[in-house]
């Protein structure tokens, strides 16, 4: 539906995530990938929300320059926030099992930032969602960790696979948020930029 409303448009996906690609398929728009390296780091000063809406919008600045008239560039970031403070990905086995150790038997919250880039516009929405864990074992979490590896994830897990099949106990708001894309918004957005 959505598709034949931007058939005017080029629609570019900056991410190499292959969960966001396939939200993209399964939304049924066509698109583009185009990836360009960033440095992701942040002001201190930044706090909650205003990370992930921070990163997606520097994430859009590589392409600036190149975007034409018909190009709507997306890009986007995702993180974990939890006792206040912001949870990126693991940077190994042992960071991963901390992470997972601090979320056990605790509610905390993804944020996903998505941010829309025109040549005359850019516009950056977010969505927030608590997860609530079950008390995680020491051996259910060194399980997940060598089972399913998750480095590549905010929060050190994937809400779709072993760990949140088994862990998650309470979801408010978007679970397509957690998994890295709400594509709700994604929907709403792309149709109030082309409206």
């Amino acid at each position: 539906m959505l598709n034949k409303n931007l058939s005017k448009y080029n629609i570019i996906l900056a991410s190499g995530s292959p969960r966001r690609q396939h939200f993209f398929k399964d939304l049924n728009l066509d698109f583009e990938i185009r990836l360009k390296s960033v440095k992701e780091e942040y002001p201190n000063r930044l706090t909650h929300f205003e990370i992930p809406d921070y990163l997606a919008q520097l994430k859009a600045l590589p392409f600036k320059e190149e975007l034409k008239p018909n190009d709507i560039l997306i890009t986007s970031d995702t993180i974990v926030w939890h006792n206040n403070q912001a949870l990126g990905k693991p940077k190994d086995t042992q960071d991963a099992f901390n992470i997972l150790k601090s979320l056990s038997n605790e509610t905390h919250e993804v944020i996903t930032s998505v941010c829309f880039t025109t040549k005359t516009l850019q516009k950056t929405v977010n969505a927030i969602t608590k997860v609530t864990f079950k008390a995680l074992s020491n051996d259910e979490i060194n399980y997940y960790i060598d089972k399913c590896k998750p480095f590549d994830k905010a929060g050190a897990y994937g809400i779709q696979e072993w760990i949140g099949q088994i862990g998650v106990i309470q979801i408010e708001g978007s679970y397509f948020n957690v998994m890295g894309l709400p594509t709700h918004l994604v929907y709403k957005t792309l149709n109030s930029i082309i409206n």
